[in-house]
């Protein structure tokens, strides 16, 4: 979908200068989509992302915001309004995850996965959501996980968050329904991004240092397909969702997980 669908459109994307986050940008800045970058990131990679999208041909511009504090977050979607005219599209895609048995879940390790994973898309969508409804068109795609589908061992508040929030997007839709606005979840399987590093390296050093063993055991034990998602199949989906096609999908969590969540 590079047609020009989203010409004039302004997307906020949580976490873009890399993975996930920034296939979806290029994916919405060959739609015609105004971007705006966020993410922590070193000023080199800041300026990578920011040229690699405007040779998209896209207006682009990167938005900073400590998604750990509440006011920063209003801070950062008030910015954005100002510099796109309003914000059409919000991703929150922007996550962390710590895996560690139950008991030893610190107050610090859950107060930090909630806080990104949890609260800060709370806060962008109570700043959007009335803002969209007004204009009559809005778009939140909420990158949850497989795990707010599903639980893993060691992975207490990583779960709890996506469980969290992907119903905290079916509450939103519902009361939304009506206004032209949609919110849904994608929740990817294993994909080829830096959030999974450490498990593969834990993995590969179970395998004697083999870094394929390593992947090819997290596949075997939970996603049938036997390959992981590329983060740009995860964008070609969030994408379609912001289309007008979609208008009529709203409060859905999506798998894309070889078959994980099916077993």
């Amino acid at each position: 979908m590079t047609d020009g669908s989203l010409r004039g459109r302004t997307a906020l994307i949580s976490g873009s200068v890399q993975g996930i986050g920034l296939a979806i940008a290029e994916a919405f800045a060959r739609a015609g989509a105004n971007i705006a970058l966020h993410g922590l990131a070193t000023p080199q990679q800041v300026d990578a992302a920011t040229d690699h999208i405007r040779r998209l041909g896209a207006q682009v511009r990167f938005f900073e915001g400590d998604l750990r504090d509440r006011t920063a977050i209003d801070g950062l979607m008030a910015a954005v309004w100002d510099w796109g005219g309003g914000i059409d599209i919000v991703i929150n895609n922007a996550g962390v995850q710590k895996t560690l048995p139950f008991a030893q879940i610190d107050d610090a390790t859950w107060d930090m996965v909630l806080s990104v994973n949890l609260t800060a898309a709370m806060a962008t969508m109570r700043y959007a959501l009335p803002r969209m409804a007004a204009r009559g068109f809005g778009r939140v795609i909420n990158i949850a996980s497989v795990h707010g589908l599903v639980a893993s061992v060691e992975k207490g508040p990583y779960v709890a968050s996506k469980f969290g929030l992907v119903g905290l997007s079916k509450v939103a839709a519902l009361e939304y329904a009506c206004s032209g606005v949609t919110i849904n979840c994608l929740c990817p399987g294993w994909t080829e991004t830096a959030l999974i590093e450490p498990q593969i390296q834990a993995r590969a050093a179970a395998e004697g240092g083999d870094r394929q063993a390593g992947i090819a055991a997290l596949l075997a034990e939970k996603q049938p397909s036997q390959r992981m998602s590329a983060p740009e199949e995860i964008a070609a989906l969030a994408l379609w969702l912001s289309s007008p096609l979609a208008h009529n999908v709203t409060g859905t969590a999506i798998p894309i997980d070889g078959g994980w969540t099916a077993q």
